[in-house]
């Protein structure tokens, strides 16, 4: 089976099946010499980044529905032809060849055409739509009612260098007691420090970072700046009881661990099974003592009734500060699954804030940049709440207590945190 044929099996995955593009990339290219494997994962992922540009477009010059794997066959062939560097008579070649290789011959002339056509139509493409959401929606490919909330809340220009950012450099950092600048020094590639996070590397170009010896030996990790900050907003736990609420997989656990020393007692609850093994792995791996437990953080369990200085939730999300590293978020997320979500986090923060000693910190976080997760779940639980108030989150950005991180304007994952002390 050639990279292309796999690549497209990948896409009818991510976009008919529901599976998530990063997992299906991985396995995608997992067996693949390296140069197949970039091919792949740039088909897959560039068409993704485009796909409702590439479906606008199509949509001029195909009437009529397709069977899946020839929409998926025609979506990448648009995307070779306009949005990657491969020569026009190979892509509508290899997108013909591969119609054929699905047993669908006697569609390989429709193909051909479609693409043919669009190929000598560049300069001459259908307009995009005048109407502000509906032109930055097919422009940047961004489902309309994500455009309009935040063309309401940050107006269109703003909402334009956001949704315009190109994806963001991969970010590690080192684990205590290997320091960044041993980490800096050993790793193939170049990298730049981080403004955000001092223990933060923006890393030049990819490398296979699983199977490099110091990653196996627990000396670094993959790991975002602003996630990093969101352990950082807890301030200085040394010697003190922490429960990470929503742990795996692992990632902000073992950074509280080596922010201090692995002077701390972390408790960490994950739902799901299979999500607390990653979560195991990933603490072993980098060397962490915690105590581990499959529990739902939305249930109350007055075992743990202000049995903690601090708290951390990084709360289940919509994931829409994410959407330039991980585009399929975008297409699998909708208004209606904003309103489950919120129910969820509510219960999170009630049930969590009663394992908050007095005088104790409470940090909630998501990866998401969105009023009804972020600062209207925080303004209702504090209205509810009277014993916590925010307070300055102890990180190098002027904030009262809550900050929401935006990629254009941070250079950093979409993220909210908010930081809450407990009065009494």
């Amino acid at each position: 089976m050639n990279t292309r044929r796999q690549a497209l099996d990948a896409l009818c995955d991510i976009t008919d099946r529901g599976a998530y593009a990063n997992l299906r990339v991985k396995q995608l290219t997992s067996s693949m010499p390296e140069r197949e494997a970039n091919l792949a994962a740039a088909l897959v992922y560039h068409t993704l980044d485009h796909l409702l540009t590439i479906d606008y477009y199509l949509a001029h010059f195909v009437k009529g529905s397709q069977k899946p794997v020839i929409r998926g066959i025609l979506r990448l062939g648009v995307c070779e032809l306009l949005f990657l560097s491969t020569p026009a008579h190979a892509a509508i070649n290899e997108s013909v060849a591969l119609t054929k290789e699905v047993g669908k011959s006697g569609l390989s002339g429709f193909v051909n055409a479609v693409l043919r056509n669009i190929d000598r139509s560049r300069s001459s493409l259908p307009p995009f739509p005048q109407e502000s959401v509906a032109r930055l929606s097919i422009q940047y490919s961004y489902p309309e009612w994500i455009v309009r909330e935040w063309v309401s809340r940050f107006g269109e220009s703003a909402t334009e260098l956001l949704i315009s950012r190109p994806v963001s450099a991969l970010e590690v950092r080192a684990q205590d007691p290997f320091t960044r600048d041993e980490l800096q020094k050993a790793l193939p590639v170049s990298s730049t420090v981080n403004q955000l996070d001092e223990n933060s590397l923006s890393l030049a170009s990819g490398f296979d970072l699983a199977s490099h010896p110091l990653f196996q030996e627990g000396k670094f990790t993959v790991m975002g700046e602003s996630a990093m900050l969101a352990c950082r907003a807890l301030g200085d736990m040394s010697g003190k009881r922490v429960l990470d609420a929503c742990s795996a997989p692992g990632g902000k656990s073992a950074y509280l661990a080596s922010l201090m020393k692995n002077d701390i007692h972390l408790t960490c609850f994950e739902l799901h099974a299979h999500r607390k093994e990653l979560l195991d792995k990933t603490l072993a791996r980098l060397h962490v003592s915690a105590q581990t437990s499959e529990k739902d953080a939305a249930v109350y369990d007055p075992a743990f009734e202000q049995a903690f200085d601090g708290v951390l939730i990084d709360a289940p999300c919509s994931g829409l500060g994410l959407l330039g590293d991980k585009p399929d978020i975008r297409y699998s997320k909708s208004d209606a699954d904003i309103t489950a979500l919120v129910e969820i986090q509510k219960n999170i923060l009630e049930a969590c804030a009663r394992y908050v000693k007095s005088n104790g910190v409470l940090v909630y976080a998501t990866c998401t940049i969105s009023r009804r997760e972020n600062e209207e779940q925080i303004t209702a639980f504090l209205l509810a709440h009277s014993e916590f108030a925010l307070e300055s989150i102890p990180i190098p950005l002027e904030n009262e207590g809550q900050i929401q991180l935006l990629p254009h304007v941070h250079h950093a994952d979409g993220f909210y945190i908010a930081r809450m002390r407990r009065c009494i």
